[in-house]
């Protein structure tokens, strides 16, 4: 695995100082191969304005049907970009995405989606929490397509907070019943919710597409999951800013998904800031698509759960993850791995540097192997190869570190460097975990063993 330099040069991203982007000799980042596996869509110079199409910035006229003509015409005549001007704009009901389209919303543009969940049905092919099923639209939605963009300094409102957002599906029967379809192997074609569904959509889906770009929007009020790339390749999100705290508010969630770039995005939201998911126990290993190769730098996080999550629907496995350059300012815990004994499935191949982070109520950094959810299986995930330096935070509710494996399969290869924790009430807790070291480790202002205590090598040393 390729590993982040050692340099360090201040940026400034909006407005906050991080320890900036560091680069190889060859002034390239050293996750520089896994950029030029991301290509982002191209389309030609036409422009198609929604007004033509008898859309109208009131806020009252419904203008779906006219910003879903503007999209085919747009897709059918080989592409081009929509453009939706300032003004605000209703749909009662989901904005549907072609290939070779790019729909940009203009600056003072507001895009607000209806509120009636009815609106979003017949029900279409989608993911909930990494099972496969058939579900209310999410508003926006792609369907495997290429080429596909949502661009502009414009604001999509999910409008949820009147019913989608109301709706409590955790620990639900219809929750309980789409996870047993999955584990007994139901077709996906006999999964079929609508109207007897509590299950609320994602705000933005792309859905097996290629070439997928989203840049510059703001989002508020979604549903669910914001941004949710499921079966992509080609994924750049970029200059984002969503501002959503309801409910299961993941900022955004690559599943299934490969050659993933998040950069220079605002995250302020309900659950976590970035959560890199790959499916749901059975059905992930039916798919056994990992979710792998993803960059993120340069973003801001301030969430009501975590920071930078992977799982704990990650089943087929999640590798080669990059992170670098992030400001979080307030969260459950910092940088979080989670699974269970249902999972099965891999978290490796990890770098993360430079992260500034103000305050966590539970671990600064936490690896979880007991996440809640399980359902008494015993398919134990590897975790394996994470390598974490350069971390600076204030205060921690919990611990500096929490690792805690399964017995005889241990968390295995943890290095951390250069990581700074002001206060904490506890240093940190380990239990089978395999070859872990701390090097320049300070918490509560004291320097942490290389090997610390109650890990093997510590026990080698000591005897």
């Amino acid at each position: 695995m390729k590993r982040f330099g050692k340099t360090a040069a201040h940026v400034v991203f909006s407005g906050i100082i991080l320890f900036g982007t560091a680069c190889t000799g060859s002034g390239e980042p050293p996750y520089q191969y896994l950029l030029e596996q991301i290509s982002e869509p191209v389309f030609p110079e036409k422009r198609y304005d929604v007004r033509d199409f008898g859309a109208v910035g009131d806020g009252n006229t419904d203008s779906r049907g006219a910003i879903n003509r503007a999209i085919t015409q747009c897709s059918n005549e080989g592409g081009g970009q929509v453009i939706v001007p300032a003004g605000k704009y209703f749909s009662a009901g989901p904005v549907v995405l072609k290939s070779r389209v790019d729909l940009h919303l203009d600056a003072g543009c507001e895009l607000v989606f209806s509120p009636r969940p009815e609106d979003y049905l017949p029900a279409v092919l989608t993911v909930w929490e990494g099972t496969e099923l058939f579900n209310y639209s999410p508003l926006v939605y792609a369907y495997q397509v290429s080429d596909v963009a949502l661009t502009g300094k414009g604001t999509l409102n999910g409008n949820a907070s009147k019913a989608f957002a109301r709706w409590r599906p955790q620990g639900s029967e219809i929750q309980d019943q789409l996870r047993q379809m999955g584990i007994d192997g139901v077709p996906v074609k006999d999964r079929y919710w609508g109207t007897e569904s509590n299950l609320p959509p994602s705000m933005v889906q792309f859905f097996g597409c290629n070439r997928v770009l989203v840049e510059g929007v703001t989002i508020i009020d979604s549903p669910y999951w914001v941004i949710h790339p499921v079966f992509c390749n080609s994924v750049t999100v970029r200059g984002v800013e969503i501002n959503s705290y309801n409910l299961n508010n993941d900022g955004c969630d690559p599943e299934y998904s490969t050659n993933v770039l998040i950069e220079d995005c605002i995250f302020r939201v309900g659950d976590d800031a970035i959560a890199i998911k790959a499916g749901r126990d059975n059905d992930a290993w039916r798919i056994g698509q990992p979710t792998r190769n993803i960059v993120i730098r340069r973003c801001l996080f301030n969430s009501l759960c975590n920071g930078l999550c992977i799982g704990s629907e990650m089943a087929a496995g999640v590798e080669n993850v990059f992170m670098e350059n992030i400001r979080i300012q307030n969260c459950l815990s910092g940088i979080y791995f989670k699974s269970n004994l249902d999972r099965g499935g891999f978290i490796r191949h990890v770098d993360i540097r430079n992260v500034e982070c103000d305050s966590v109520r539970s671990a600064f950094i936490r690896f979880e192997t007991n996440y809640h959810g399980g359902r008494g299986g015993f398919h134990p995930t590897l975790f394996e190869d994470f390598h974490i330096e350069n971390i600076r935070g204030n205060v921690s509710g919990e611990c500096g570190f929490y690792a805690v494996g399964i017995e005889n399969y241990p968390l295995k290869n943890i290095a951390l460097e250069n990581v700074t924790l002001k206060q904490a009430n506890e240093d940190y807790i380990l239990k089978n975990v395999e070859n872990i070291t701390f090097d320049n480790v300070v918490i509560n202002g004291k320097t942490m063993s290389r090997h610390p205590a109650g890990t093997e090598a510590s026990r080698l040393q000591t005897e």
